[in-house]
């Protein structure tokens, strides 16, 4: 039915990996289609190798193609393609921009209401804030729903979130790997134990969503003593706060700590989850990365909407309090004193440990490569509310 498909989604690392099981379906229901992704430029290398895809279109939204001017230049190159099929999945200005005016047959899937008027269907992204509660679905559900009512997609085939690395980051989280964790200071001389990494991400871009340095920083003393290596994840904006996190450490020294926050690309970051046994992380973009690469995940969230944004995998366990303005979509808590970002100081050190060693036990304390994956199915993760 359709020869060419564009899917856009140009935001934020999270919500890219959110449209990989849409990729899946749309690869399966139009085989022989050339399907074309379009997304931000520095996300590239989490999708460029995607299997369902055909081609990665990028726009260099911060550089080469800032402001309406080069937008519209932008545009001009999409129509330039004559696709068939257009499919918006993120709501936001610029991406409904490019599907309305891309020239495509039909053109179905969310818009602004200034760009609704030149889409072929909309539907409601049923994931947002301003969805009402009877209706809120996860995200990676809504996008199912696009394809299901506006695409002509009659099976579902939803196997999770899903990455392939790219060579070159393949080779550069196992050349890390070897120097920092295997040959470190830490690494097992006897060549008989591998050793069991947990890796840690404790940013976020919300203050709201981080669960406090401190906390972080006992759970990795804990890990330390017990044996396992504990491994700081995160990018560039993350360095300050771990370097926070780590000063507060009784374990600090030990040479089973490594800290890479800061060093590594994004793909090169899902390389080194998919060596870890256990990922320990705030919601944040690295944590859908590490539910695509398969790492068991503990998270905490605050001001996220747990059903519509929890970890997509049924091994993961998502922990909450039961606070009364959860979830605010805030970025800055403006509550003071003892209330002040009490969605997160009210899951304690020690509640996480116990989901922590629950999850090492269940999956032996092996890396997450070496671990089955879900398959088709439900990937509702746990909720733990306190």
């Amino acid at each position: 039915m359709y020869r060419t498909i564009l899917v856009i989604n140009t935001m934020h690392i999270g919500d890219l990996m959110l449209v990989t099981p849409a990729l899946r379906t749309l690869r399966e229901s139009y085989p022989e289609a050339e399907i074309t992704l379009l997304t931000d430029k520095p996300l590239g290398d989490l999708v460029r190798c995607n299997r369902n895809i055909d081609e990665c279109l990028l726009i260099d939204k911060h550089g080469a193609d800032k402001g309406l001017l080069a937008l519209v230049r932008f545009i001009r190159r999409i129509r330039r393609r004559h696709f068939d099929l257009v499919i918006n999945l993120h709501r936001n200005e610029r991406a409904s921009a490019i599907a309305a005016f891309s020239g495509a047959k039909r053109i179905v899937g969310y818009a602004q209401p200034f760009f609704r008027r030149f889409f072929d269907q909309v539907l409601p992204n049923n994931a947002m804030a301003d969805t009402p509660p009877d209706r809120v679905k996860h995200q990676v559900l809504c996008h199912l729903d696009v394809l299901r009512e506006a695409a002509g997609v009659t099976r579902i085939d939803d196997r999770g979130l899903e990455m392939w690395l790219p060579e070159e980051a393949e080779q550069q989280a196992e050349r890390l790997w070897q120097e920092h964790i295997l040959r470190g200071e830490g690494g097992r001389r006897d060549g008989k134990t591998p050793p069991q990494v947990v890796a840690f991400n404790i940013g976020a871009s919300w203050a709201t969503k981080r669960w406090p340095a401190d906390y972080f920083a006992a759970c990795a003393d804990a890990l330390l003593r017990e044996g396992y290596d504990v491994l700081f994840l995160g990018g560039p904006t993350d360095v300050a706060l771990v370097a926070g996190c780590t000063a507060l450490m009784e374990e600090r020294q030990s040479p089973r700590l490594h800290v890479l926050t800061g060093k590594v690309s994004l793909a090169v970051l899902a390389g080194l989850l998919e060596r870890s046994c256990l990922f320990l992380t705030t919601d944040s973009g690295p944590m859908h990365v590490g539910v695509a690469m398969n790492v068991p995940i503990v998270t905490m969230f605050g001001a996220s909407p747990v059903p519509t944004f929890y970890p997509y995998d049924a091994k993961d366990i998502l922990i909450k309090t039961p606070e009364p303005c959860h979830p605010c979509g805030i970025h800055d808590c403006p509550k003071k004193g003892a209330a002040h970002m009490a969605c997160m100081k009210h899951i304690p050190v020690a509640v996480v440990m116990r989901y922590v060693h629950e999850l090492l036990a269940a999956y032996g304390g092996r890396p997450a490569r070496e671990l089955p994956r879900s398959g088709a199915g439900s990937h509702a993760c746990r909720i733990v509310e306190l």
